[in-house]
């Protein structure tokens, strides 16, 4: 039980600090995309920000509906991306919730202070004072528009990822090899061959 409290602990703090630096790190850069560029240009980027939180959302989903069992014919006969779609789907509960949590979130924020300074924009852009009727309209206006294709990109997504986490988790299970090949980027890291020394060491 102890070992358990211990592991979720290190998570959520290991995760808080990731969350963080990726929050600071995607504000920065749409803050400096933002910046003096027009508001529809603003928009696309919200829109851009939007996606990804959708994006990552739909594959966070697919890892938890995902079977491993296919896989593991697929991993003997060395099939490229085999063994990482198995280490994702071992690893649903920490992927989904980086993918759904940390990065969904991420976005949902970011897109809605992005979506703030595109009304300024915009309202700079039409010369229409602050605190005016039309200005309150436009505001609400985008705003409900953003949160109504977030909500709804997130539904069409979750119905997408259910029905197809195979074909996904098997091309993220692609892209983590290819990271893992070229660039020596171990995502996710093989529990197997770690549960099998700690029973090794157990027995001894």
């Amino acid at each position: 039980m102890k070992e358990i409290i211990n592991k979720s602990i290190k998570w959520s703090i290991s995760i808080a600090v990731i969350t963080f630096v990726l929050a600071a790190i995607f504000s920065i850069i749409s803050n400096g995309v933002l910046h003096g560029v027009s508001w529809s240009f603003g928009l696309l980027v919200v829109l851009f920000i939007v996606l990804v939180g959708i994006f990552f959302d739909m594959i966070g989903i697919a890892s938890t509906a995902a079977d491993e069992t296919p896989f593991h014919s697929m991993a003997a006969r060395k099939v490229y991306g085999a063994k990482h779609s198995i280490r994702i789907i071992r690893n649903a509960d920490r992927f989904a919730s980086f993918c759904n949590d940390v990065i969904g979130d991420i976005s949902g924020i970011i897109s809605g202070t992005a979506g703030a300074l595109v009304i300024i924009q915009l309202a700079k852009s039409m010369d229409i004072s602050n605190s005016s009727p039309l200005e309150y309209g436009i505001n609400v206006g985008l705003t409900s528009l953003i949160a109504a294709i977030t909500v709804g990109g997130k539904a069409f997504g979750k119905s997408f990822a259910i029905k197809y986490s195979r074909d996904i988790i098997f091309q993220v299970g692609k892209v983590l090899q290819f990271l893992e090949d070229k660039f020596h980027l171990s995502i996710i890291k093989d529990n197997k061959k770690k549960k099998t020394k700690q029973k090794s060491k157990k027995r001894k």
